[in-house]
């Protein structure tokens, strides 16, 4: 009775055995048919490429140790193809936010399986999509949203220069003079730094002009004070004629005429052009001579500034001089 018992158990067990080999080698045979339709997909389908060899990790790790010559293979190719794919959806100008995910993903990948290369090319993809996110929201004019992509850009690599430059013409064009000048200073350091004179140039004049007309609306409004303060700012960035004239003219109306008289000077040096053109800078010259006492100079330069809208008065300060 106990051997035929005993018999029962034993055949019980090699049937258990050979059920259980077959198991193995077929879980055996799926890792291996995962495998292989990763690597075809590999060179014309990243996505079915990385599902697959997924499938082949997680598989591996039910099987053991048998696949696990598989497992490293996949392993090795995973954070490419992550990178891949997300690559893909540059090239095929798919939306920011596909990019940025796709990015995260490869980044992500990459981590996971420790591949340093395949996390750099990841973040590089990243950084495409926060500035294709940000151009975006510039272009219609979304500032704050087109802000929080630069940012997000800018914490990745603080020394991408075409986000720095677009943060400071969204300053100008929100009129924020203190988050312009801090931008365009930190461009302009950095394209210095790699002597680029062309974006030097670039820059300066940009941020030479923003100021410059900040300064002669404050003197429009009166504001002589802010005036100056805006005027000094556009000074940083360059000598300019037009520069000059408002400096000249904003000092006359505090009565500063030394500075009046020197900085239209400066705009005459400048100015090579027509008599009429030199007409503002002569007839801002007269002003500071007047103010200062010396008519005969004043004279002599109100004449000279007779031409186009300061014809007029010039003619009339000459005729309250007695000028002959």
């Amino acid at each position: 009775m106990n051997m035929k018992v005993t018999g029962k158990i034993s055949g019980m067990l090699i049937v258990s055995f050979i059920l259980g080999a077959n198991l193995s080698a077929q879980t055996r045979n799926d890792v291996v048919n995962a495998y292989n339709e990763g690597a075809k997909a590999m060179q014309t389908d990243p996505k079915t490429a990385i599902e697959a060899f997924e499938k082949v990790v997680v598989l591996s790790d039910q099987v053991g140790e048998t696949a696990t010559d598989l497992k490293q293979k996949a392993v090795q190719v995973l954070p490419g193809l992550y990178v891949k794919a997300a690559s893909g959806t540059v090239s095929e100008k798919k939306p920011a936010p596909e990019i940025i995910k796709a990015a995260k993903n490869a980044a992500a990948a990459a981590e996971k399986y420790g591949s340093t290369a395949s996390k750099e090319n990841a973040m590089k993809i990243l950084v495409q999509g926060y500035y294709n996110m940000g151009t975006d929201y510039f272009t219609k004019k979304d500032y704050p949203n087109a802000l929080l992509a630069f940012d997000s850009l800018l914490v990745i690599n603080p020394g991408y220069l075409n986000a720095i430059y677009n943060k400071a013409l969204i300053a100008r064009s929100q009129n924020n003079a203190t988050a312009f000048e801090e931008n365009i200073d930190l461009f302009l350091e950095k394209v210095k730094s790699n002597n680029d004179s062309v974006k030097v140039k670039q820059a300066s004049k940009l941020a030479l002009e923003y100021f410059r007309a900040s300064g002669s609306q404050a003197n429009q409004a009166n504001k002589l004070d802010d005036a100056i303060t805006m005027l000094n700012k556009a000074a940083k960035y360059g000598d300019d004629k037009d520069l000059f004239y408002f400096f000249a003219d904003v000092y006359n109306k505090q009565k500063n005429f030394d500075s009046g008289a020197e900085y239209a000077q400066k705009g005459l040096a400048l100015e090579t052009g027509s008599p009429e053109a030199k007409a503002k800078f002569y007839f801002q010259l007269a002003l500071a001579q007047a103010g200062k006492g010396q008519n005969p100079e004043a004279c002599a330069s109100f004449k000279n500034a007779m031409y186009g809208p300061f014809a007029e008065p010039s003619k009339a300060q000459r005729a309250n001089m007695k000028c002959q």
